[in-house]
């Protein structure tokens, strides 16, 4: 499994929340298996996202099309993102 992670500051997160669930990119048609979004405890204007798929070339791919999305909302909506691609090595609930 493979995760996009992204993070990035926003203005307002309930503004940008509603511009996530409207997922101008279709997450499911581009591989998304699961996602996560979270938001650190101090800071409520910040936004952390993980995505999961089965191949790095959907994550790139999903990558890819946000980056299009971001630069046409960089600064109004968003911050400037800051991305990885991870593979999970290991992943256990206790």
């Amino acid at each position: 499994m493979f995760v996009l992670h992204i993070e990035h500051p926003v203005p307002n997160f309930d503004g940008w929340r509603q511009a996530f669930d409207s997922d101008p990119v279709g997450r499911k048609q581009m591989g998304v298996r699961r996602f996560q979004v979270t938001r650190p405890v101090d800071n409520p204007n910040f936004a952390i996202i993980d995505l999961e798929f089965d191949t790095v070339a959907e994550a790139e791919g999903l990558l890819a099309a946000m980056r299009q999305v971001w630069s046409r909302v960089q600064g109004s909506l968003i911050g400037d993102p800051v991305t990885r691609i991870t593979e999970v090595v290991e992943s256990q609930e206790l």
